[in-house]
């Protein structure tokens, strides 16, 4: 059963962050130029919450605000499920279904260690199946 750790280890530990204080506008150029689509607001080497794409939308353009003068912490999403290297990609597929969200904060002890996205999770599985089925014809040129 894979586990966020190996996700982690394929992504590599590059943590990516932005503080409270920073506008929006600021945090989406950076989002850009890293090409993901969210990044953690760390205050004081500690994590404060999530900014997302999705934030993004539904608090600023939706809302008519102004990118230059919104700052990260008016539209993070805090509160999000905290996972750890040790939880299993299955837990991370449901607890991002059942909340409806694309992206999980994970955490080693009350450090944050990195992000992962529905994407690095959809890649995970598909490596995961790629690999039994390549073990699995293995298998059967094996015993033939």
């Amino acid at each position: 059963m894979k586990k966020v750790a190996d996700i982690l280890h394929r992504k590599g530990s590059d943590i990516i962050y932005v503080s409270p204080e920073t506008p929006v506008i600021d945090a989406l150029k950076l989002m850009s130029e890293k090409n993901i689509g969210s990044v953690l607001v760390m205050k004081n080497g500690a994590y404060s919450g999530l900014l997302t794409e999705r934030d993004y939308a539904r608090k600023v353009i939706l809302m008519g605000k102004s990118s230059n003068a919104t700052t990260v912490q008016d539209i993070m999403s805090i509160g999000l499920p905290r996972i750890t290297p040790d939880n299993s990609v299955e837990v991370c597929m449901h607890l991002m279904s059942e909340n409806n969200i694309r992206y999980l904060p994970v955490f080693e002890s009350d450090s944050i260690c990195g992000i992962i996205s529905i994407n690095d999770v959809v890649r995970e599985t598909i490596l995961s199946q790629e690999e039994t089925i390549a073990q699995l014809k293995d298998y059967l040129h094996a015993s033939m």
